[in-house]
């Protein structure tokens, strides 16, 4: 079932955890971690931080597999991945796992990510097993900046079980609240917001992109 939300206050959400997932092995990047590459003088990952934190309060986890993980922010719980070889679902999958509460995802390679996008999931979480913000991109939605209750837990094992790795495999089975793109559009355009770096290219072009939107800023 889908429902709309429509944007909340700036008041924290109640209990909810981040999650921020650190993929695969970046192959178009040499098998770099794409989120240790710097961004407008920051590290993604540490920018995923800072938003998480001023979202939610607190600390994400990070979801990781590279045995190096608990060196790129020691102040993070690293977990790995419990059904590995099943792409970001299986990191979906993971951070549901881990998380008692509803968690909020974000693949570690999206440096536009906002807090009060972040925050706005969590908010909707309340209502909702799945939250996702709409994102004009192929899919519709943006299953990778999004979040997932506990019960996605079973849903997700079983749409595995099936072979289908797609990130939105489960949503059928589960409440899912599509955040509108009216709503999301609040936060920034889509094709930021989401913008992930999967590439030299694309770092090169974050980067000149961040510097651009905090001139524009200044």
């Amino acid at each position: 079932m889908k429902r709309s939300a429509a944007v909340g206050t700036d008041a924290r959400p109640g209990p909810v955890r981040g999650a921020i997932l650190a993929g695969g092995t970046a192959t178009r990047f040499g098998g770099r971690p794409k989120g240790l590459e710097v961004v407008g003088g920051l590290r993604i990952l540490d920018r995923l931080v800072d938003a998480f934190l001023n979202a939610l309060g607190t600390l994400p986890l990070l979801i990781a597999n590279d045995p190096n993980g608990s060196e790129w922010r020691p102040d993070l719980q690293v977990i790995a991945d419990v059904h590995p070889g099943a792409g970001a679902l299986g990191g979906l999958l993971t951070a549901v796992s881990a998380a008692p509460t509803p968690v909020v995802c974000v693949a570690w390679d999206m440096p536009f990510v906002p807090a009060p996008l972040l925050r706005r999931i969590a908010e909707a979480l309340e209502g909702a097993d799945a939250v996702l913000p709409a994102s004009g991109g192929r899919r519709g939605v943006e299953p990778m900046c999004a979040g997932y209750g506990p019960a996605c837990g079973p849903a997700i094992r079983s749409a595995i079980a099936t072979g289908d790795l797609r990130a939105i495999a489960f949503h059928s089975a589960v409440r899912t609240c599509i955040l509108p793109a009216e709503t999301v559009a609040g936060f920034g355009d889509p094709s930021i917001l989401f913008f992930n770096v999967n590439s030299q290219d694309d770092l090169t072009q974050a980067d000149a992109l961040w510097r651009r939107l905090a001139s524009s800023q200044s």
